[in-house]
Parts: C-alpha cells; structure tokens; sequence
C-alpha cells in the first residue's frame, strides 16, 4: 500500500498548489490530513524533487484535473 501512497501524494504534488506548499512545509502534518502513510525514506525522496519542476509539470497539466488554489487571505482582498 505504500507506493499507492506515493502515487497519491505525487498526484496531489502536481495538481494541488495548497497541498504542495503544505508538504513542502511539514510532510507529515500534510499526509496525516490527506490519510496517507508514507516511510521516512518516501517522504525524503519526495522532498527532493524540486518544487521548480512539480511546478513546472503542474502548470502544464489541463485545468480540469487541477485543484483550484486560493491563496491565503486572497478572499478577503477580493471582497474589498
């Protein structure tokens, strides 16, 4: 079960910008909130992939497969 959560979390590292700053800051409070269980040794290869290139392959993806992200405090700038 645990390269299913590799796969999960690579997935949502590409199409979820919320979930990649999340995990890019604390790994394991960002998989404890998605359920997903991942080795030390997982979580240290995901670590490394540059965030540069997720972005990259992110921003190429389709729209349709890509969570909406709003930024922090970005809804109350838009209510003004």
């Amino acid at each position: 079960m645990s390269q299913r959560d590799v796969e999960r979390t690579l997935g949502r590292l590409l199409t979820d910008e919320g979930f990649q700053d999340d995990f890019f800051r604390d790994p394991a409070r960002a998989c404890l909130l998605l359920g997903i269980q991942l080795a030390p040794q997982e979580v240290e290869a995901l670590l490394r992939a540059p965030r540069s290139a997720l972005a990259r392959l992110g921003a190429r993806l389709d729209d349709r497969i890509c969570r909406l992200h709003i930024q922090r405090g970005e809804t109350a700038s838009q209510g003004e």
